[in-house]
């Protein structure tokens, strides 16, 4: 591994970074990055973090990231690593709750700039592991239709609805969607009952703390069924994937679609440009409630089990740094967006504004979205129903019963 190291160091994320006691020994590290470019990312990271502890030999294993979600608890028992890649909130609540992971909140009193996060990586007043990226969702519009039809980005959602009917009389789908897999279903509740709740209702509820026949989720389908029933979204959008569905926004036929921030690179390849597409924070419903923001957060983690603990923890304090998080993060290496609020952002338009409103103008808190805020079997069914009320609205009550009589029976495990 330390020839591998050394041929990497030329280009690898030189930080500045130092520590006052070099690390030795051997330390494993199992990521999920396979992608090539996060790959890449990660092989930097070890490369650096492995020239500043040159008596420290660090052994880097990739895994496939799906292959990864079957392996892990596996791993975590069987050969323990010392640093592991994961997410926050619920999807790390299984492996806490079973001691799997470590406690490392003391380095939370080393690490600034991570605030508006620390929530996503807390269980019993404890975190659990370190965060290194994030993404933002919100609506991606067509600038250019809404200056043809003389709209304005909305503030509240009764602005939201009124834009909506002028974009429905010119003969256009408000949003453009794909629900075939479920999970943008699941994006569209997370941002309406955040804003007609509110983000610690909503973190109520996906902790099992909340019934889904409660007046107050009630009222959450309700505003939404609004849309619904004005046709504001994309017909049929339960055979099309997200992709599948973004042509309809590229040709003009939808003018929106809520959706994160990995969606701009496919815009653009299809031929929008910057000058046609723009973005805004999901609108307010219930003034007063502080609004909260889907932004899936990436993790580190180290197992309770693993042999060389020091290195790890220098390793999760390094990657939480401002200088590295503003590399790793890069266009040219992940193209999402560094938790630290101290680190940059590329000269990028649609990041600029995703860090700008995750850093300052998500008051509420930061959600996990749907399917990592709600335990996996819970997520799975819910969703499920989220998809049939979009296209059957008028089966809600049968819904939210059997999403009453899951929750019931998924949290008593």
């Amino acid at each position: 591994m330390r020839s591998i190291l050394t041929a990497l160091a030329a280009s690898t994320i030189m930080t500045g970074v130092a520590f006052a006691n070099p690390l030795s020994g051997d330390m494993r590290i199992v990521s999920d990055m396979s992608n090539p470019a996060p790959r890449a990312v990660m092989e930097g990271l070890v490369a650096d973090f492995g020239e500043m502890h040159p008596d420290l030999n660090i052994e880097l294993e990739v895994v496939d990231r799906d292959g990864w979600k079957g392996q892990i608890r596996n791993a975590l028992t069987a050969n323990p690593p010392d640093v592991i890649n994961w997410y926050a909130a619920n999807r790390m609540g299984p492996y806490v709750n079973a001691g799997l992971f470590e406690d490392v909140s003391d380095l939370w009193g080393d690490i600034e700039g991570l605030d508006a996060v620390k929530g996503a990586l807390t269980i019993d007043d404890k975190q659990w592991g370190v965060p290194y990226t994030y993404y933002n969702w919100g609506l991606y519009y067509r600038e250019d239709i809404f200056a043809e039809l003389g709209l304005e980005e909305p503030e509240t959602f009764e602005q939201e609805i009124a834009n909506c009917q002028v974009i429905i009389d010119s003969g256009r789908s408000c949003y453009a969607i794909g629900t075939k897999f479920l999970w943008t279903a699941g994006g569209w509740f997370d941002y309406m009952n955040m804003r007609t709740n509110g983000f610690d209702f909503h973190m109520q509820l996906a902790q099992g703390e909340v019934e889904w026949t409660d007046q107050r989720v009630r009222d959450t389908f309700a505003n939404w069924r609004k849309l619904i029933d004005m046709g504001a979204f994309l017909p049929d959008h339960q055979n099309y994937s997200w992709q599948e569905a973004l042509p309809f926004m590229v040709n003009g036929e939808a003018t929106a679609y809520l959706i994160g921030n990995f969606a701009v690179a496919p815009m653009r390849e299809a031929g929008l440009t910057d000058d046609q597409i723009d973005f805004y924070q999901f609108p307010i419903i219930t003034e007063g409630i502080p609004q909260g923001e889907d932004a899936p957060i990436d993790t580190f983690h180290i197992p309770s089990g693993a042999s060389n603990k020091e290195a790890a923890r220098e390793f999760l304090k390094f990657v939480t740094t401002a200088d590295v998080q503003t590399k790793i993060n890069a266009g040219d290496a992940l193209g999402q967006l560094p938790v630290n609020a101290a680190s940059s952002v590329d000269d990028d338009e649609f990041l600029n504004q995703g860090f700008e409103m995750l850093t300052n103008n998500a008051k509420g808190g930061i959600a996990q979205f749907f399917d990592r805020d709600f335990p996996a079997e819970m997520a799975s069914v819910g969703m499920e129903g989220l998809q049939e009320f979009m296209v059957f609205p008028d089966n809600l009550d049968d819904i939210l019963q059997r999403l009453e009589q899951a929750r019931q029976r998924i949290y008593a495990q």
